[in-house]
C-alpha cells in the first residue's frame, strides 16, 4: 500500500501490483522512501484522462538519476493491468525504457495505453481527491502547446509506503 498525501486535496492510497510490474514497483517504492517526491508537483493534468506528477523540475522534463526497463507487452513484457479509472502507471518519453520518476494517474478509462505503458497499481481510496487534483485550471504548456499546465500546480507533501 502507498500513500500519496497532496496538500490541500487530501489522500490518494494505492496498491501496488508487484506481480505484472516488479520493476517498476520496486523503483517507484525506491523513489518513494528516500523522499524523492516530497515537494514535487503534479505538472500535467488532463480532466478526463489522467494526472501527471514526479517531475523534480515541475515541466515534465526531468526525472531520477535511472531509468527502468519499461513493463509493458509492446517492450515485450506481459503486463495485465489495463488502464482503467485509478490506473497508477509510469510516464516516459518515446524510448520503451526511459522511465524514471514520473507517473500518472488515470482520473477516467483509458484502455488505447494498454501494452505501451507500464500501469504498476489501483486506487483504493481517495477518488474524490484525484476527481479534485484533476479539476484544477490549466493552461497551455509552453513546451507543447497543450492545455495541460495547471495554474497552480498541486504539491505532493509525500509519499508514504506502507
Amino acid at each position: 500500500m502507498v500513500t500519496i498525501t497532496i496538500k490541500d486535496f487530501g489522500d490518494i492510497k494505492l496498491e501496488l501490483d508487484r506481480e505484472n510490474a516488479p520493476i517498476t514497483v520496486d523503483n517507484f517504492e525506491k523513489l518513494a522512501k528516500e523522499g524523492f517526491y516530497n515537494g514535487l508537483t503534479f505538472h500535467r493534468i488532463y480532466k478526463g484522462f489522467m494526472i501527471q506528477g514526479g517531475c523534480p523540475l515541475g515541466n515534465g522534463t526531468g526525472g531520477s538519476d535511472n531509468t527502468i526497463k519499461g513493463e509493458f507487452l509492446s517492450n515485450g513484457v506481459p503486463n495485465k493491468i489495463s488502464h482503467t479509472r485509478g490506473t497508477i502507471s509510469m510516464a516516459r518519453s518515446q524510448s520503451p525504457n526511459s522511465a524514471s520518476s514520473q507517473f500518472f494517474i488515470c482520473d477516467a478509462d483509458a484502455t488505447f495505453l494498454d501494452g505501451q505503458y507500464a500501469a504498476f497499481g489501483k486506487v483504493t481510496e481517495g477518488l474524490d481527491v484525484l476527481d479534485a487534483v484533476a479539476s484544477v485550471d490549466v493552461l497551455p504548456n509552453p513546451y507543447s502547446g497543450e492545455v495541460s499546465s495547471p495554474v497552480t500546480q498541486p504539491v505532493i507533501e509525500k509519499i508514504i509506503v506502507e
